[in-house]
């Protein structure tokens, strides 16, 4: 009985990971990170299957983000900050 308390607790605390609705290419997604990369974005807008190979190019831009970052542009190794609602627009692109 003492580990359910102990359980309880833990989810009222203000750091708990709990899952945020994202859109990401018109479609929404959920998320349970406080950030997310823009590797794990590319991900999701193609359902774990991006084009592959070296002329593909990725363009992500956001908008309805954190206060600090309310839009802009992710480049490969970046990350931001989610909140609910934010909107992802994620373009493939093939130099060749």
């Amino acid at each position: 009985m003492q580990s359910e308390r102990t359980e309880n607790k833990d989810k009222d605390k203000p750091d708990h990971a709990h899952d945020t609705t994202i859109v990401v290419n018109a479609q929404e997604k959920t998320v349970a990170a406080k950030e997310i990369t823009f590797e794990q974005l590319v991900d999701l807008a193609y359902d774990g299957n991006p084009p592959q190979g070296e002329n593909w190019v990725f363009t992500l831009t956001y908008r309805r983000g954190a206060d600090e970052s309310p839009q802009g542009s992710l480049v490969k190794g970046a990350s931001v900050k989610v909140k609910k609602g934010m909107v992802f627009n994620v373009t493939a692109t093939d130099k060749a």
